[in-house]
């Protein structure tokens, strides 16, 4: 594993999780097919650290997130937070457990109730959890705010008063009432113009040095999710196909799904272009995914082995974890 967990303690770790959706059909509703959001997949979080999940839409970002966080009960797997098995919790537990564990989600606007004041908004999981008396909870609120860089008056306005920046961190401020450890960021800054992007990752980044927070950063934006991570995992199909630290992962892409990506995200200077590289066809359907490896009806370098036999994600080099037959050896950007 990467050094950095050698040196961190381990906060979380999923083990082989698995997330199908039924599809039902026929005149009994009897299960034809399934969904195969996500399928198998391992990783670990380090006390304190950021990790980067990236992929293209619909690869199983936010399901794995959301399973890690018991808000999807996973169909198969282990999730692992302070060395428990939280998916063996019964509902008192997961109340109790909700306290470490907290979700930023995509759109600032819908996550958050309409009807409800600011206040009361991050003040609910206070009161839900029955934490302080009535003026407690409001000076709790008003610091929240504050972290955030938002105002006392702000607090009796709604949601609608106030733009997609302000919302956001409206949602941070409520993710953070409970003093969690986990934050998973679904998304967080992607329904954002880019200047209020830019304040709010500096924000989060503040947030995690102050309080000690750890981050599951899902995201498609590979520019955000450098800056951010200090790993980065990258999801296809499913599937985790590479993991390593930040830099190593981007100056050394070995997987051809992941350099595909890298190709595709621009730079930021005007003078320099990178190489192009075009992905033959389609995204398989998560219904039916292909056998072998899940890459290889897109890979430009598949070979007779990666139609018959799927690879494990393997360490590498440099603490890099890959799962190809032919890493190393293949092209990069």
């Amino acid at each position: 594993m990467p050094d950095l967990l050698h040196k961190k303690n381990e906060l979380v770790r999923a083990e082989n999780i698995v997330k199908y959706y039924p599809i039902l059909g026929g005149v009994l509703l009897k299960e034809v097919a399934a969904v195969k959001a996500v399928d198998g997949v391992s990783l670990t979080i380090a006390e304190g650290e950021t990790l980067g999940l990236v992929g293209e839409s619909g690869c199983g970002k936010t399901t794995l997130g959301r399973a890690i966080l018991r808000l999807e009960e996973p169909t198969a797997g282990s999730v692992f937070f302070n060395n428990e098995n939280i998916l063996t919790y019964n509902p008192k537990q997961i109340r109790s457990l909700r306290r470490e564990m907290q979700i930023i989600f995509q759109d600032p606007f819908s996550s958050l109730n309409p009807r409800k004041t600011i206040a009361n908004i991050i003040g609910e999981p206070l009161l839900v959890h029955g934490i302080g008396n009535r003026e407690e909870r409001n000076a709790k609120v008003l610091q929240l705010l504050e972290v955030v860089g938002l105002r006392r008056e702000h607090m009796r306005r709604y949601p609608h008063q106030f733009s997609g920046g302000q919302r956001q961190r409206i949602g941070v401020a409520r993710a953070l009432a409970l003093n969690p450890k986990l934050i998973v960021c679904d998304e967080a800054v992607s329904a954002l113009d880019v200047s209020i992007q830019a304040q709010v990752i500096n924000l989060l980044q503040d947030l995690q040095e102050e309080f000690h927070l750890t981050y599951l950063f899902i995201s498609h934006d590979l520019s955000i999710v450098e800056h951010i991570s200090d790993r980065v995992a990258v999801m296809y199909l499913g599937k985790i196909v590479e993991i390593a630290d930040s830099p190593e992962l981007y100056q050394n892409p070995l997987h051809p799904y992941t350099q595909a990506l890298l190709s595709a995200s621009p730079l930021p200077n005007p003078t320099v272009k990178r190489k192009r590289i075009i992905l033959k066809g389609d995204v398989p359907s998560p219904i039916d995914p292909p056998a072998g490896c899940r890459f290889h009806t897109r890979c430009l370098y598949a070979k007779d082995i990666c139609h018959a036999q799927e690879p494990d994600l393997a360490p590498f080099q440099n603490g890099h974890q890959v799962a190809c037959f032919f890493a190393g050896t293949v092209g990069s950007v």
